[in-house]
C-alpha cells in the first residue's frame, strides 16, 4: 500500500521544513509541500503527522546480534537481540559482529541471523572475523567474504590495546586491512575495519603508525569504544582531527562512568568544541554485548548487557539536555555511518531511497512511529511486528 505522510516537520537530517512524504515500493518516492494523489483512495493510506518530527531510521554500526561475551564463564554468554529491541530503539538499519567469544559464535550463525532480521523486517549486515588476527572467516579468506556474501561489508571487531585480544602485530594489522580495503573495493563495498578499543596504554598507537607508515588511508578504519576512559578519548579527538572517523559507544553503565568513562552524548558535544568535524564521527549501541567490569589484575569483577535503545536515548540527551540543534545531532546516528559503510541508500530522507523513517512526537521528543523499507514495524505508539519467536 502507498504511504502519504502529511504534515511532518522533516530533518533529512537536514532541516527540510513541514512537508508531505510519499513511500512506495519501499522506497520514498516524493517529498514536497502538499502532495495530491489522484487515484483509488483504497490504495493510499494517509497518516497526518501533524505536531511531528519525521527522522532517518537510526544505524547501529556494531551490535552483538548473536550476543557476546562469557568473560565470567558459559553462564555469562549474553542473549541474541530480538527484533522488537532494535524496533523500540528507533533502529532500521544494524551491522553485527562477534566479539571476544569466536568459538560458540560463529561467522555462519551471524550471518543467518543477519538474513533472519531482514526477513522480520529491518535492513541487516555484519563483520567477518572476531577479536583476534588472524581473523576466521566464512570462505577463508576476508576479500572472499566481502566480495562473495552480500551482508558482509567489513571486518571485526579486531581488538587492540586489551588484554583480550590476540597481541597483533602493527604488520599482523597492516595485512587484515589491506585485505578489507581491496575486497572493499572490488566489491563496492566499504571493506571497514571495525576496532575494539581496550583499556591498555597502547590506545590508538596502531592507528597513528599506519597513518606514517602505510598507504591505507584512515578513513578505512572505525575504532570504537572511544570514549571508554578520559585518556583514550583525548587521543581519539587527536586522531580525529588527523582525519580518523571515531565511534562513540552509548551503552554504558554507572561505575563505567565512576570510572572515567565519557558519557557517549558529551564526548560528541566536547569533540566539536575542540574541532573534530561533526561529519567524521558515529554513534554505536555495542548492544547485546558484554559490559565487564575488571580490576587492575584482569580479574573480572561485574558484568552488564549492552542496549540497542540506548542509541536513541543518546540522541535524545543531545536535544533535550545539551540543547543541540537536530540536524547535528542526527549525523552520527545516520548519514555519517551510511556514508563510512557505502550504505548509498540509507541515513538519508531523499526521493529514491529507502524509507526508513522514524516519526517523533514534538513535545516529548520520544518515537511514536518506525518505518522500514516502506512497512510499518510501531505504530502510533504500539509494536505492529515482532521477531518470530517473540510472545
Amino acid at each position: 500500500m502507498i504511504k502519504l505522510i502529511k504534515n511532518a516537520h522533516i530533518y533529512s537530517p537536514e532541516d527540510l521544513g513541514v512537508m508531505d512524504v510519499l513511500v512506495a515500493d519501499g522506497k520514498i518516492a516524493k517529498i514536497a509541500s502538499n502532495i495530491e494523489l489522484k487515484i483509488d483512495a483504497d490504495f493510499v493510506e494517509t497518516i497526518d503527522a501533524k505536531g511531528k518530527i519525521m527522522v532517518p531510521g537510526l544505524i547501529d554500526c556494531h551490535v552483538h546480534l548473536l550476543g557476546g561475551g562469557g568473560e565470567g564463564g558459559f553462564k555469562t554468554r549474553t542473549p541474541e537481540i530480538v527484533l522488537s529491541d532494535l524496533v523500540m530503539g528507533g533502529i532500521t538499519t544494524v551491522v553485527g559482529c562477534l566479539g571476544t567469544d569466536g568459538v560458540t559464535r560463529n561467522m555462519e550463525s551471524l550471518v543467518a541471523k543477519a538474513y533472519g532480521l531482514r526477513e522480520e523486517g529491518i535492513s541487516a549486515y555484519v563483520y567477518t572475523g572476531s577479536y583476534r588476527i588472524p581473523l576466521v572467516t566464512v570462505t577463508g579468506s576476508i576479500q572472499k567474504d566481502i566480495m562473495m556474501i552480500e551482508p558482509i561489508v567489513g571486518i571485526g571487531e579486531i581488538a587492540i590495546s586489551d588484554h583480550r585480544s590476540s597481541s597483533p602485530t602493527v604488520n599482523d594489522f597492516a595485512k587484515v586491512a589491506s585485505d578489507a580495503r581491496v575486497g572493499g573495493i572490488l566489491s563496492g563495498k566499504s571493506g571497514l575495519v571495525n576496532i575494539h578499543l581496550g583499556d591498555g596504554k597502547e590506545m590508538l598507537n596502531y592507528l597513528f603508525q599506519m597513518k606514517d607508515n602505510s598507504e591505507i588511508p584512515l578513513t578505512q578504519f572505525l575504532p570504537t569504544h572511544a570514549n571508554r576512559n578520559s585518556d583514550l578519548y583525548q587521543e581519539a579527538i587527536r586522531y580525529a582531527r588527523e582525519g580518523g572517523y571515531i565511534d562513540f559507544t552509548t551503552s554504558t553503565v554507572p561505575q563505567f562512568i565512576e570510572e572515567g568513562e565519557v558519557p557517549a552524548a558529551l564526548a560528541f558535544v566536547t569533540a566539536i568544541e575542540k574541532g573534530v568535524s561533526d561529519t567524521h564521527m558515529t554513534f554505536s549501541s555495542d548492544g547485546q554485548g558484554s559490559l565487564p567490569l575488571f580490576d587492575q589484575n584482569g580479574e573480572l569483577k561485574g558484568l552488564d548487557v549492552g542496549r540497542v535503545t540506548s542509541m536513541f536515548a543518546t540522541l535524545r540527551t543531545l536535544m533535550l539536555e545539551h540543547h543541540m540543534a537536530l540536524e547535528v545531532a542526527l549525523k552520527p546516528f545516520t548519514i555519517n555511518p551510511a556514508q563510512l559503510l557505502k550504505l548509498n541508500q540509507k541515513g538519508r530522507l531523499k526521493e529514491n531511497m529507502d524509507a526508513d523513517i522514524l516519526l517523533i512526537s514534538k513535545e516529548r521528543f520520544e518515537i511514536t512511529d518506525v518505518i522500514a523499507r516502506g512497512k510499518w514495524l510501531y505504530k502510533e505508539n504500539k509494536l505492529i511486528v515482532k521477531g518470530t519467536f517473540e510472545k
